[in-house]
């Protein structure tokens, strides 16, 4: 089972951009779908981007052309690169591992506010 740790949340105004960290580690990245996840206040969790072991990619429309995921497997991460922020992108995000099951971060809070 792999282990997730989130970093580089914080506040930001509308507009502005943040970069979100995933380490990994206790096992081989490169077999895994790895992805991030978001949720808010009374709403369900949902997917923001996934990157495949094949490296192709897939993003909710939300964030098409505003956000890249990218994995690094020599060093156990995965980014998310999230440009022209908007305050309904305010949540909590989470990275995620899957290879058969779900393996999950302890997640990271994104405000979006002026």
């Amino acid at each position: 089972q792999v282990q997730l740790v989130e970093s580089g949340g914080g506040l930001v105004q509308p507009g502005g951009s943040l970069r979100l960290s995933c380490a990994a580690s206790g096992s081989a990245l490169s077999i895994y779908t790895m992805g991030w996840y978001r949720q808010s206040p009374g709403k369900q969790r949902e997917m923001v981007a996934r990157i495949f072991s094949n490296w192709n990619t897939t993003y909710a429309d939300s964030v098409k052309g505003r956000f890249t995921i990218s994995r690094d497997n020599a060093k156990g991460t995965v980014a998310l690169q999230m440009n022209g922020l908007k305050p309904e992108d305010t949540a909590v995000y989470y990275c995620n591992a899957w290879f058969g099951r779900h393996s999950w971060g302890q997640g990271t809070q994104v405000t979006v506010s002026s």
